[in-house]
């Protein structure tokens, strides 16, 4: 048997975010985000979280800045930090409310993972952060939604284009990297981070979801 309870919820243009406490029979307490109705992450399966900002870091040799473009439940950003060779994460935002929440203990590990001093919050959207950045990056990693093939926004489409994805590529240092999660098979983005970048690698990472096998991919390329 499996009970539900809410713990915040906030609305904003793009709708409805809500933060709910799964409880099961046999399985300890998960906190999980849906937007706008749709699954987003829980606090229980987080290996592919983890597993996004692991990859990207082992891309590059001195992975001193690192953009997080999607703050979650805070899993991917606590990853980064754990590298010792990463001096500044800028984590962006879209959902004022889901800041609220890490910031005030809403999230239980949220004011701890935003007092480390590298983390810089940027409430915006990644497309209006990434056209007006003044800095240069050695890692980005896009997880704003499930991925191309899954949109929790209809307008985050424009993520997975080569305008996006060539604004990205220039934000990048020489050697640097980006990185995609996404909840499915995305041939065309793939296809699209060829043409940007020169390369792209797929890779596929198995998780169980609630009792359910799932498959989950990162697409990954460098700016040569």
């Amino acid at each position: 048997m499996t009970e539900y309870v809410e713990v915040a919820r906030g609305e904003s243009e793009r709708g409805e975010i809500l933060l709910r406490r799964r409880i099961e029979d046999h399985a300890a307490d998960a906190l999980e985000l849906r937007v706008n109705g749709v699954f987003v992450m829980d606090t229980r399966e987080t290996g592919t979280e983890v597993e996004l900002a692991a990859v990207a870091l082992d891309l590059v040799d001195d992975p001193r800045d690192v953009v997080v473009a999607g703050l979650g439940l805070g899993f991917t950003t606590q990853r980064v930090l754990a590298d010792k060779r990463v001096e500044q994460v800028m984590v962006v935002e879209i959902e004022d409310a889901l800041i609220g929440w890490m910031r005030d203990g809403t999230i239980p590990h949220g004011p701890a993972l935003l007092a480390d001093k590298r983390v810089h919050i940027v409430a915006a959207d990644i497309v209006m952060a990434v056209a007006e950045a003044t800095s240069t990056y050695d890692l980005v990693l896009l997880d704003v939604d499930n991925g191309p093939g899954q949109l929790v926004h209809g307008e985050n489409a424009r993520l997975y284009e080569a305008d996006f994805l060539a604004s990205t590529r220039q934000l990048l240092n020489r050697g640097g990297a980006v990185v995609v999660w996404s909840a499915n098979p995305a041939p065309e983005l793939r296809e699209t981070m060829e043409h940007v970048f020169g390369n792209c690698t797929e890779q596929r990472h198995g998780v169980l979801l609630q009792g359910r096998d799932e498959e989950y991919l990162l697409y990954l390329s460098r700016r040569s």
